[in-house]
């Protein structure tokens, strides 16, 4: 069995998805747009506009499968109550990624020596997204 989170963005899904490639690397391994369905919508389900936006996206971060959509394009999208947590190999690699998510996001805790890791922060980005950047002890 796996568990594998899935983000709904809610219209900026696709600036969502060009901005993990770019701060973490990740990799695409599907994506399809509303408009590429194989089957027709239930009426009223895209909104007007929405037709283009992205109905299911995978990435891959890592060893990790993330599941990203615009889903309903109508709602504000809110990502509460959770953190993405990334182990990194080294203190580099995590400052890299920390520094890259921190870019219209919001630092909770800066990167910094704790009692569990040489390494530990935690920042949202400017989706909403909380993440945890970690290196092993």
């Amino acid at each position: 069995m796996k568990v594998e989170p899935y983000l709904f963005f809610n219209g900026q899904c696709e600036e969502a998805l060009n901005f993990y490639k770019t701060a973490l690397g990740a990799e695409v391994t599907m994506q399809m747009r509303m408009d590429e369905s194989p089957e027709p919508h239930p009426p009223g389900m895209v909104p007007p506009g929405f037709e283009h936006k992205i109905m299911h996206a995978s990435i891959r971060i890592g060893d990790t499968n993330v599941m990203l959509s615009d889903g309903n394009c109508a709602e504000q999208a809110s990502f509460q109550g959770f953190s993405l947590s990334i182990m990194a190999a080294d203190a580099g690699q995590a400052e890299r990624f920390f520094t890259a998510l921190a870019k219209g996001g919001k630092v909770q805790m800066p990167l910094g020596k704790t009692f569990y890791s040489p390494c530990f922060g935690m920042v949202t980005d400017r989706f909403g997204v909380g993440w945890m950047l970690n290196v092993e002890p």
